[in-house]
């Protein structure tokens, strides 16, 4: 998971850097102080609600999704 987790942190990054936003935007956005988005930044922490308000943020659409493991299909 935590390699889910640093794969989201950065395309994150490199979505603000397409959109001209930093991070303090994105905080901002989130009603998060800056420090507490750097640390979900750094450990790559965040809800649900918050990757949706961050895809809001940049513009984007986000899909969340199970995939069963014995067949592989998304549910």
């Amino acid at each position: 998971m935590e390699q889910m987790n640093l794969e989201t942190v950065e395309k994150i990054r490199m979505i603000a850097g397409r959109r001209n936003l930093n991070m303090g935007d994105i905080a901002e956005g989130t009603d998060q102080t800056r420090q507490n988005f750097s640390n979900k930044m750094k450990r790559g922490d965040f809800k649900e609600s918050e990757l949706r308000s961050i895809a809001e943020i940049l513009n984007c659409s986000i899909k969340i999704s199970f995939i069963d493991n014995e067949t592989g299909k998304e549910l």
